[in-house]
């Protein structure tokens, strides 16, 4: 019983490490104006994009965390100028938060990307099998 067990344990063991090292694409949702939840964001999407070279990331960000990726706002710029160079991670603003704070893409962080409708953006990533993860407070 106690060599079931073991082998058992083993064989869970090897399919876990396998798992891990599968390719994910992950969807992070942003709506926050707290710059404690940007940093919270751009260091979760950074280890990960790190961690798992082969897996995709995209941040979406709208309504109150438009300051996010502004270029006169940010309190993360440095971080995302550099993220945004890497093949693995996008960054996607809402262009309808845009147009409602009257903002343009001129004044947003070079490498952020516009959509039309962050929401439809993450919708329409988890119907591709997008996992989804919710950076809050």
């Amino acid at each position: 019983m106690k060599k079931l067990i073991f082998l058992l344990l083993g064989f869970l063991m090897v399919t876990i490490c396998i798992a891990q090292t599968q390719p994910v694409k992950i969807v992070f949702d942003v709506t926050s104006g707290e710059s404690g939840v940007h940093q919270s964001a751009m260091r979760h999407i950074s280890t990960m994009s790190t961690q798992y070279p082969d897996s995709e990331f995209e941040m979406v960000i709208y309504s109150s965390a438009l300051d996010m990726v502004l270029k006169e706002k940010s309190s993360v710029s440095k971080d995302l100028e550099a993220l945004v160079k890497k093949d693995n991670v996008t960054f996607k603003v809402c262009q309808m938060s845009l147009d409602r704070y009257k903002l343009t893409s001129s004044s947003l962080i070079p490498g952020v990307e516009s959509v039309p409708d962050g929401i439809l953006e993450i919708v329409m990533k988890q119907q591709q099998g997008w996992a989804y993860i919710k950076e809050s407070k």
